[in-house]
Formats: structure tokens, sequence, C-alpha cells
């Protein structure tokens, strides 16, 4: 991922804590075919290995299942919010008219080894962790044992579980830093109007921007 300095995150905390809060990422693996790449939910375990470990599972019949090449890095990307921006919210399209339109984005790109596995325990053990993580919103939360065990032991049998030691990450936080300090109000005033306040990538850049 292309990350100017203006743009590039480095905190890990606040990485994590991204990745935690999108959840859904896409896995980008290298299979005897080509790239493949699943749309997925995904686990961050922070305090396994050096940058922390992400977990998930894939249909078994999914032929991301059958990477060979364990020794090239798996990617999994979490993207977060974005918006277009357009020209007409910068202070200095008045001024010289020397503007062009853009795309304001949150994405976080993590990289390691990837490796599979079918253990039963353990890929229940794994679906009820991700089970439980975004039922917790509900007043009434579904758990694993809520559906038959002859059922939900069938369910496993049909799927493999991943797992992705993190050996680096790149975080990009593109949120017109790099623009004069009016165009930034600009942008926030322009967000706020069409998306509302308190829409994702508005609190995100009014944030950004007004704490740079």
């Amino acid at each position: 991922m292309y990350t100017p300095p203006h743009f590039r995150e480095d905190d890990v905390a606040l990485l994590h804590e991204t990745i935690r809060r999108i959840a859904f990422g896409t896995l980008v693996t290298l299979g005897p075919d080509g790239l493949v790449a699943s749309h997925v939910p995904m686990l961050l375990d922070a305090d396994k290995g050096e940058r922390g470990t992400l977990t998930g599972h894939l249909a078994k019949a999914n032929i991301q299942t059958r990477t060979e090449a364990t020794e090239i890095e798996a990617l999994a990307i979490f993207q977060g919010p974005e918006a277009y921006i357009t020209p007409n919210w910068y202070a200095t399209k008045q001024e010289h008219g020397k503007v062009v339109p853009t795309w304001n984005y949150v994405a976080v790109h993590t990289y390691g080894p990837i490796s599979f596995f079918e253990d039963e325990e353990r890929l229940r053990e794994q679906v009820s962790r991700l089970t439980d993580r975004h039922e917790a919103a509900n007043s009434e939360p579904w758990a694993l044992n809520d559906a038959p065990e002859k059922f939900v032991r069938g369910q496993l049998k049909g799927i493999i579980g991943f797992e992705i030691p993190i050996t680096r990450m790149d975080g990009k936080w593109k949120l017109s830093q790099n623009r004069p300090a009016a165009d930034k109000e600009g942008v926030i005033r322009g967000l706020e109007a069409r998306d509302g306040e308190d829409t994702p990538i508005t609190a995100e850049t009014r944030q950004t921007l007004r704490s740079s």
C-alpha cells in the first residue's frame, strides 16, 4: 500500500483497535491457480505474537483452503470509513483553482504466514468467540450451544480454520492531512453537510484533522 508520511499510521494500539472495530476483512493468499481472496470476519488476539494474531475460518469447499505457498505472506485487509471529497469544499479553489477531487479513507493491511486447522475443538472455540463478539450488542445474544449439538458438529465439519501471526502492518489514514488549514475545515463542513455529523468518515476526519 502506497503510504506517504502524512497519511501513515504506525501506532500498533490504534491499528489493533481499528481492526477490532472493522472486524470484517479481505483475506488474500497465493494458491495453485494464482491469487485468491475471501471476505470474512476475523478475530485479533493482540497478546499472541509480537504484533498480534488473526484467526478466522473458511468453508471447506473454498479453494483458498488449498493455498500452497505458505512461505509467502498472506494479506488481510481491513477497510474503514471512506468518502469522495469534492474540490468545491476547498478554500483554495477560490484562490487559484488548482485542486482536484480525491478519496479519503482508512485502511489497515496486515501480513503474515497463514496456517490452516481442522481440529473440532479448536474450531468450536474459534467460532464461539467470533459469535460471542458479534452477539454482544444484542439484548438476547445467540450462543453456539443454542443450536442442537449434532447440527453444530455437522457445521464444524464443513469449515477450516486459519491463523495468521502478524509479521508487519501498514496503516493509512488518508483524511486530507496534506491540505491547508482552511481546506481541512472545508472538508469537515462538507462531510457534515452531506453525510451528517455522526457518520464514521466524518467523525474520523474531524478527529484526525483537528488533532493534527
